[in-house]
């Protein structure tokens, strides 16, 4: 049986799936080419990230596909219902890149209270000729601890946000359509840990009272943070987003910052992917990623093998 991940799989998601008698092609197909390539070398089980879709068009034209996989959580690229009305599994992997975006999400916040993102972009061209001047422009630092994060979407990743925040003593309030609260076990490295419950909040309640937001919600019709939510932030509010490009209007977030209403932001994902606005590459108030949440060694080898360990499952322990 072949598996074609066509947006890539760690080397332990390929040694599990080979050692089960599978082929693994790591072939990259264009997306166009994608439902021909199946059909052609009879490839029964398709791997993607966010970059390849999977929608109804290539569901239709690859009768003999058994599997859709998807190496992370949001699955807005796989129409799922449509597939598993033919009969075909979809899976994720919505556990295994948790840590890795929170973290990304502490990067962002970390690089903006300490103007980061700029320095590095000043210090090589004047650090030599206007030390102390850059000195001065980044000395307004601020620190996390005892500020108050707001997190929009309290899922899985949005929890272990939660758990970075506390541990570095911020405090944490949260905002889920679908989720009212959530214990929150923080564990340290000696195996002691604590338990914080946390009870989530209307969204307009965590605009107002938080010192940075960060999102954590899926792909949504519509904006989660437009105009009128940034103006029921707090002044010099931090934003953060590491989820779902279009989930900000960016236009919006662009105004918030010229008028002092927004501090900075972080963003990892963007409106117009793989081409994002000028206007947002080129602002200094922005710490700019290219949608690398999951994208750390330890959350690619996760995905890989928990990938692998379902497909095994469902074809090969009938």
């Amino acid at each position: 049986m072949k598996v074609l991940a066509n947006d890539g799989i760690s080397k332990s998601g390929i040694t599990t799936l080979e050692k089960a008698g599978f082929e693994v092609i790591i072939t990259k197909v264009a997306q166009e080419q994608v439902a021909n390539y199946i059909n052609t070398n009879d490839v029964q089980v398709i791997l993607v990230r966010s970059a390849t879709k999977v929608k109804q068009d290539i569901i239709d034209a690859c009768p003999g596909l058994k599997i859709i996989g998807r190496g992370g959580v949001g699955m807005d690229n796989i129409d799922v219902e449509y597939a598993r009305s033919k009969g075909i599994h979809v899976i994720n992997t919505p556990a295994s890149s948790s840590e890795s975006v929170a973290e990304l999400v502490f990067a962002h916040l970390f690089s903006g209270v300490r103007f980061l993102h700029d320095a590095n972009r000043n210090m090589p061209l004047e650090g030599d000729t206007n030390f102390n001047g850059l000195k001065k422009a980044y000395a307004d630092g601020l620190e996390l601890r005892g500020k108050t994060i707001g997190i929009i979407g309290f899922g899985r990743i949005g929890q272990a946000v939660a758990k970075l925040a506390l541990g570095i003593g911020m405090k944490v309030i949260a905002a889920d359509k679908y989720i009212n609260e959530a214990v929150i076990r923080v564990d340290f490295y000696n195996g002691q840990f604590i338990n914080v419950d946390i009870i989530t909040e209307p969204l307009e309640d965590v605009l107002k009272h938080s010192d940075f937001i960060t999102l954590h919600v899926p792909a949504q019709d519509g904006y989660v943070l437009d105009k009128a939510e940034f103006e029921m932030m707090k002044n010099e509010v931090g934003i953060v987003n590491c989820a779902r490009g279009g989930v900000i209007n960016e236009v919006a977030l662009i105004e918030a910052i010229d008028n002092g209403k927004v501090l900075f932001a972080g963003l990892d994902v963007f409106e117009n992917e793989p081409t994002p606005e000028i206007q947002i590459l080129m602002q200094p108030k922005i710490s700019l990623t290219p949608h690398i949440g999951a994208a750390t060694l330890e959350a690619q080898d996760r995905i890989g093998t928990e990938l692998a360990e379902q497909i095994i499952s469902l074809l090969k322990n009938k």
